[in-house]
């Protein structure tokens, strides 16, 4: 069973049998019970969602699906055809609209997709609203629109060149800097919009381009998660051109990194670092990221004066702790910059902007920007679930096992000793556990991960 029900929306493979594959009739279903919960929140005559995709195979038929499911309720659509998730986030208030939904699986490879749900705000739903569709989902609340009521669809393939005009007139964007700078970058956009939208933004800031795997066909080259292992082609490409760095994004455009001149991993977890350094030398501040990401973060804020605190992971838990605690900027360690003077969503073509603008300042090779942030090493590995496998009755028992150490549970169980720390948790995308390690070196970082498989396992076989 590859559907994935949660608050932010619905995730699964395509094909298959109803109700357990993201099926043409599961798309329908959810798209409809989102529409109804639109409708719900306020008593308006006119209502409109604002709707996007990644470029995957599936993506022109699910977005058909959903479009004319929404239409059916007798709300309109804009129709952004080809885009990113943050583009998504960003029109929903520009159009003043209801909601969006943004028809993307992130990183997940190319027999994925989802439908991944914003609220008025253009910000993912909380665990309340969430909830609520789910609930829709499964009732006979569903009451569509007569044949004199039905929305209309409107399309507007401006917006990626409007996100775009706003990144580059941020305040802290340094435009001129950059410019005179004249960087050389090579851009791997995993042949989805992400080689739309990056290249148009280094274009304008007068970057020199070239382009990795830009086709929008979806048909993905590698694994689109953007880690080491799957990177062998940038890193070629940039030693053979010469280049000052390269990029990499995955489908959706909201997670980002970097590969230094000598085709090395800059870290996907130091993306944010490297943005919030720039960030905070120019407007001290408070700084948020999820309980997975480095301790780099931390090391950084605190030099500026700031105070660092840690969320559960998901993007809507960062943005609460993020507007809670008025912070400056924040993120996910997997390479999501949320920079709240932009918008309350992951988005990498302000990294982009952000990253560059401290490259120009700094008048220094991205190898020697990342020997000056604090070193840690980060192991990331996942266990598949199997029927019956009791995945909380497992974390309980890691919990009593290591009462004694720092622990925090508000997300799976993460235990941070001395030098390291270690988190477990289900993941909310894919049927796995997620193991995370940090530690002062690669090989403790991968041990530590290995010993914590090896319990995990012990446990369940028990």
């Amino acid at each position: 069973m590859t559907l994935i029900k949660s608050i932010s929306g619905i995730r699964g493979t395509i094909g298959g049998q109803v109700g357990d594959n993201l099926t043409p009739i599961d798309a329908v279903k959810f798209a409809a019970a989102y529409g109804v919960w639109i409708k719900q929140q306020r008593n308006k005559t006119d209502y409109k969602v604002v709707v996007g995709r990644d470029a995957r195979i599936s993506g022109a038929m699910i977005q058909n699906l959903v479009m004319n499911t929404l239409v059916g309720l007798g709300i309109h659509v804009v129709d952004l055809g080809l885009s990113t998730t943050p583009t998504v986030e960003m029109a929903v208030p520009m159009e003043h609209a209801d909601g969006g939904i943004i028809l993307t699986a992130s990183h997940n490879p190319k027999q994925w997709n989802a439908l991944k749900l914003l609220n008025s705000k253009g910000e993912f739903l909380d665990g309340v609203e969430g909830a609520k569709i789910l609930e829709i989902a499964e009732s006979d609340e569903m009451l569509f629109a007569d044949v004199d009521s039905l929305g209309k669809i409107t399309k507007n393939k401006a917006y990626i060149d409007l996100h775009i005009i706003e990144v580059l007139d941020l305040p802290l964007v340094n435009v001129k800097a950059i410019e005179e700078a004249r960087f050389k970058v090579v851009v791997d956009g995993v042949n989805s919009t992400g080689g739309i939208a990056i290249p148009l933004l280094l274009d304008r800031l007068g970057v020199h381009v070239i382009k990795l795997y830009c086709e929008p066909n979806g048909e993905f080259p590698h694994n689109p998660e953007p880690l080491k292992e799957h990177l062998t082609d940038l890193s070629e490409k940039v030693v053979k051109e010469r280049a000052d760095f390269g990029i990499v994004v995955d489908p959706d455009v909201d997670r980002l990194a970097f590969m230094d001149e000598n085709g090395n991993m800059f870290g996907e977890e130091y993306t944010l670092v490297a943005c919030a350094d720039y960030v905070l030398s120019r407007t001290p501040g408070n700084t948020v990221s999820n309980m997975s990401s480095t301790r780099a973060l931390r090391d950084v804020t605190e030099k500026y004066g700031g105070k660092y605190e840690a969320s559960a992971v998901g993007e809507v838990n960062v943005v609460k702790l993020m507007k809670k605690n008025k912070v400056i900027i924040g993120g996910e360690g997997n390479g999501g910059i949320i920079y709240p003077e932009s918008h309350y969503g992951r988005d990498a073509l302000v990294g982009v902007a952000l990253f560059l603008s401290l490259l120009a300042d700094k008048k220094i090779s991205v190898s020697e920007l990342r020997k000056s942030y604090p070193n840690y090493f980060m192991s990331k590995k996942k266990i598949e679930l199997t029927p019956g496998l009791d995945v909380d009755g497992i974390l309980k028992e890691i919990e009593k096992r290591y009462h004694h150490e720092q622990l925090t549970t508000i997300d799976g169980v993460k235990i941070d000793f001395a030098e390291s720390w270690v988190h477990l948790r289900k993941s909310n995308t894919e049927p796995i556990i997620r193991i995370y390690t940090e530690a002062k070196s690669q090989l403790e970082a991968d041990t530590l991960a290995d010993n914590f498989i090896k319990e995990i396992a012990a446990i369940a076989n028990k």
